[in-house]
C-alpha cells in the first residue's frame, strides 16, 4: 500500500472520527496502527515513543508477551461470565496476588473487580461508609478521581472536567494538599485540615479521606512523607479511613509495586487500583483488610463485567 494510500486512510478515520464520535472525547490527530513496547506507529508508518502509554495503563509496554499470552488462553475458554452468577478462577487469583502484595493495614486482605478507576473510588467510598456508618469524603486539592458525578465531585479541576456537569453529590470536603513548588507545606496543609474540622464539617462524620501519594493530574505532586504520616495519625484519631488513590501511580510506576511503599512505615485502609492493573484491559481493584470489605452485605456490590 502506498503512503499515499496510508495517509489517505488516516483522513478517512480523522473525517469519520469528526462525524461520528462525540466532541467530548478530545484526541489528537493520530490515527494508530499498531504498537509495540514503547512504540506507537500510526497509519502512515511513523513510529513515535509513548510516553503515554494509554494514559499509564501500559507499564509493561504494548503487547507483553505473559499479557497477550493470558489473554489468547482466556478467550479460548469463555470470553464473559458475570462474576455474580458464577465465579472463576482468574478472578479469585488477581484477588489473591493483591492480597498477597496489599499495602494496606491489617490481616486477610480482600479485594473487589471493577472496570474502571472512577468505578474503584466510587466502590472504596461505599466501602468506608459502610464500614464506619459516616457519610463525609475529604479529597484534596489537584487531585483526580475520575469522570462519573461522584468522582468529579471529587476531582480538583473544572475544565474541562466539571463544568456545565453539576450539582454534584455533596458531603464531599476539599482540603489543602501540600505542594512545595506552590509553597504549600506540610504544616500548612494538615493546619487546613483540622481548621476544616472546627469549621466545615465533624471529624466524627468524616467515613474516608482519599488521597493519591503521587497526584497525577495536578501536575505529578509526590507527597512528602511527614504530611502522610501525620494524615495517617488524624484519621487514626477520628476513626476516618484512609483511602490510597493509586489508579495512575501504581501497579509499578514509581518503581516500587505501590506507590505508598516510598514511605516506610505506613499502611493505608484501603487501596485502589487500576489502569496498568489489567495490562491493556479495564479492570480495577479495591484492596484492603476483610472487615471492610465485608462491610457491604450480600450483593451490595458488583457489576456486570467487573473482573
Amino acid at each position: 500500500m502506498s503512503v499515499q494510500q496510508e495517509r489517505s486512510a488516516s483522513d478517512r478515520v480523522t473525517a469519520e472520527r469528526a462525524r461520528y464520535v462525540a466532541r467530548g472525547v478530545s484526541t489528537p490527530r493520530l490515527v494508530v496502527a499498531r504498537a509495540e513496547g514503547a512504540r506507537v506507529e500510526d497509519v502512515d508508518g511513523r513510529s513515535y515513543l509513548d510516553f503515554a502509554g494509554g494514559i499509564a495503563c501500559q507499564n509493561t509496554g504494548h503487547g507483553y508477551g505473559p499479557v497477550v499470552a493470558a489473554i489468547h488462553e482466556q478467550v479460548d475458554r469463555f470470553l464473559h461470565q458475570c462474576f455474580m452468577v458464577g465465579s472463576y478462577e482468574p478472578y479469585v487469583g488477581v484477588c489473591r496476588r493483591l492480597a498477597e502484595s496489599s499495602p494496606c493495614a491489617g490481616e486477610n486482605q480482600k479485594s473487589i473487580l471493577l472496570n474502571s478507576g472512577a468505578e474503584a473510588i466510587e466502590n472504596a467510598v461505599k466501602i468506608a461508609r459502610a464500614a464506619t456508618g459516616r457519610p463525609g469524603v475529604i479529597v484534596f486539592e489537584n487531585g483526580f478521581h475520575g469522570r462519573t458525578l461522584l468522582t468529579l465531585a471529587m476531582t480538583s479541576k473544572v475544565r474541562p472536567y466539571k463544568a456545565g456537569f453539576g450539582p454534584f453529590p455533596g458531603e464531599v470536603h476539599r482540603a489543602p494538599a501540600p505542594y512545595p513548588f506552590r509553597g504549600v507545606t506540610s504544616d500548612a496543609a494538615i493546619a487546613a485540615l483540622e481548621r476544616m474540622f472546627k469549621s466545615e464539617v465533624d471529624a466524627e462524620s468524616v467515613a474516608c479521606v482519599v488521597l493519591e501519594p503521587v497526584q497525577g493530574e495536578g501536575g505529578f505532586i509526590p507527597m512528602p512523607t511527614d504530611f502522610l504520616r501525620r494524615l495517617a495519625e488524624l484519621c487514626a484519631r477520628h476513626g476516618i479511613l484512609w483511602i490510597d488513590d493509586e489508579v495512575q501511580s501504581g501497579v509499578g510506576r514509581t518503581g516500587p509495586l505501590w506507590a505508598i511503599e516510598h514511605h516506610e512505615g505506613l499502611a493505608p485502609d484501603l487501596l485502589v487500583s487500576g489502569k496498568s492493573l489489567g495490562g491493556g484491559l479495564p479492570l480495577a481493584a479495591v484492596t484492603g483488610r476483610a472487615e471492610l470489605l465485608d462491610a457491604p452485605g450480600p450483593g451490595a456490590l458488583g457489576g456486570t463485567f467487573g473482573g
